[in-house]
């Protein structure tokens, strides 16, 4: 098996371009330098070229260009640099050569340099303050849910678009226009659309409490899908559920190793689940008047002037993901 002195997580939150164009500047800026390195992607279709026990081992440091979860907790020991995949792309030779120079932090907190001893990193761009840090960790599990509901929303989406070539009320059965194969198309695409809030949700709890957390998640998506708290609902009940399992698997860290399958099969979910789904049922109402005053106010600008229109648009598409 080779070994590589650098090794490389890539990921972006629809895990189409940016992933892989991280990777190949990575490995070209490697190249250069004349460094082995080893470059995993987590890409839409899931994860390729995935790293070894053996290789993070033998590998002098990482590298994380990610907005998403990459399962960062495989390099504990090692030390990390973690950015951006936009860094990842623009500043690929910069990134190499801070590895090479010991620079970023060593996961757990302590600081390595190159031949070993221990040290303090200092601050610079791949270490930075708490507030960037938790900033930062934040956006990765937002992200994380986003990757992960986007199939949902393009397949439901797409599918529930070719349904109106048959006619705008081809799945109405009281029209005249209604096809059955339109209404199947309709139904089809809408309950994969109908998955995107509790997809959204479990997912941001799994990027913070990883497996444990999905179920919780999945509950609150649920109960703010029916609430009628949309995809705001959807963010709020994922980070809730995340920390909420998150605080409880510290709680009963100290529990005997003998009942640590108990404690992942029933006491997590079920208490996980509990305050979650409390904590979003007692929720719902107030943000559900939130979302529906932000949707009253958006409809307050369709008759109004094109170009503030427009403008309102264009900066909801910047928002969303923009650069990505």
């Amino acid at each position: 098996m080779a070994n590589y002195q650098l090794i490389a997580a890539t990921g972006c939150p629809t895990g189409i371009a940016h992933t892989y164009m991280a990777q190949e500047a990575l490995e070209q800026a490697a190249k250069k330098k004349g460094i082995t390195i080893k470059v995993e992607t987590h890409g839409q279709i899931g994860v390729e070229n995935e790293l070894t026990t053996e290789e993070i081992a033998g590998a002098d440091a990482v590298i994380i260009a990610s907005d998403k979860d990459v399962n960062a907790e495989r390099f504990a020991g090692k030390r990390v640099i973690d950015v951006s995949v936009g860094r990842g792309i623009k500043e690929a030779d910069k990134l190499i050569q801070d590895a090479l120079d010991g620079k970023g932090k060593v996961m757990g907190g302590t600081t390595k340099s190159v031949n070993g001893s221990t040290e303090n990193s200092g601050t610079d761009q791949s270490d930075r303050g708490s507030s960037a840090s938790i900033g930062r960790q934040i956006y990765k599990h937002l992200m994380n849910g986003v990757s992960h509901m986007l199939p949902f929303v393009v397949s439901g989406g797409v599918l529930v678009a070719i349904s109106f070539l048959f006619g705008i009320y081809s799945a109405d059965p009281t029209s005249d226009q209604y096809s059955q194969i339109a209404a199947t198309l309709k139904d089809v695409g809408g309950t994969a659309m109908g998955l995107m809030v509790p997809v959204l949700s479990a997912y941001i709890a799994e990027s913070i409490a990883k497996r444990p957390g999905l179920v919780a998640g999945f509950v609150g998506g649920m109960i703010a899908l029916s609430g009628g708290t949309g995809f705001l609902g959807g963010i709020v009940s994922g980070f809730l559920a995340g920390f909420v399992v998150l605080l409880l698997s510290k709680m009963l860290k100290g529990m005997p190793h003998s009942l640590e399958g108990l404690k992942a099969i029933f006491i997590l979910p079920v208490l996980g689940v509990l305050i979650t789904g409390v904590g979003m049922v007692l929720l719902s109402q107030p943000m559900e008047a939130i979302n529906n005053g932000m949707m009253d106010f958006l409809a307050g600008f369709q008759d109004s002037n094109p170009i503030v229109l427009g403008l309102i648009v264009g900066c909801m598409c910047a928002f969303d993901m923009g650069g990505q």
